[in-house]
């Protein structure tokens, strides 16, 4: 499977919060070992993590939940605070509806188990950098179960049009921008300012925190 990437003179860097050395020593050697990508950093606790990463401020970072000490979803909250350009992909072993709804409300990008192929991983790097949400094929189903149970309104988005409803349900299911484009006939500067928007009224500052809000009302 070939992996879509940025310009190799330009790579995309990647910093990592993991506690199990073995798993982060392989998510380095397969970072670097791939073109495109470069892993800037590794950590292996939270504290660690907030001292370095918002000085270094890598394009992606890939976070484990369960840390010793800090949790990884207190450590992304406290990450988007300082660093608000850093974008999160969680990855670990727990697929539990409410850990995922958490991670996202705190401002990750994406939620991927450690068991994901390494090319899906690579992609799914690249989609988060691109703006995409990316969620392995078994968190997608629950994050489209829960949003099939959701009421048709809630307070905060019935303040939304009709319009900016649908690229939220888009900006859900883990659509790029460009992709929101072509599935509403839209061009790609009218979903960035209905994205603009949906934040503004929804009170939010990350793709994550807005579909978090709309999955729980």
């Amino acid at each position: 499977m070939s992996v879509p990437r940025k310009h190799p003179s330009v790579p995309i860097t990647v910093s990592i919060v993991e506690d199990d050395a073995g798993v982060r020593d392989g998510l380095v050697g397969v970072i670097n070992g791939a073109r495109g990508f470069r892993c800037l950093s590794e950590h292996p606790d939270a504290e660690s993590a907030l001292q370095a990463l918002p000085r270094q401020k890598p394009d992606v970072v890939l976070m484990d939940i369960n840390l010793p000490g800090m949790g990884g979803v207190e450590c992304v909250r406290m990450l988007r605070q300082q660093a608000p350009s850093v974008q999160v992909l969680m990855l670990t072993v727990y697929e539990n509806t409410e850990l995922i709804f958490d991670a996202l409300a705190a401002g990750a990008s994406g939620y991927l188990l450690k068991q994901t192929p390494l090319a899906e991983l690579l992609e799914s790097i690249q989609d988060v950098h691109q703006g995409g949400s990316p969620m392995t094929s078994h968190i997608a189903r629950k994050v489209v179960q829960s949003f099939q149970r959701l009421p048709a309104s809630t307070p905060e988005t019935s303040k939304l049009s009709p319009r900016e409803k649908e690229v939220l349900e888009c900006l859900a299911q883990g659509y790029l921008y460009k992709e929101i484009a072509e599935k509403l006939r839209l061009s790609y500067a009218t979903v960035h300012t209905h994205v603009r928007r949906i934040y503004e009224k929804l009170h939010v500052c990350s793709r994550g925190q807005a579909v978090a809000k709309y999955l729980r009302p």
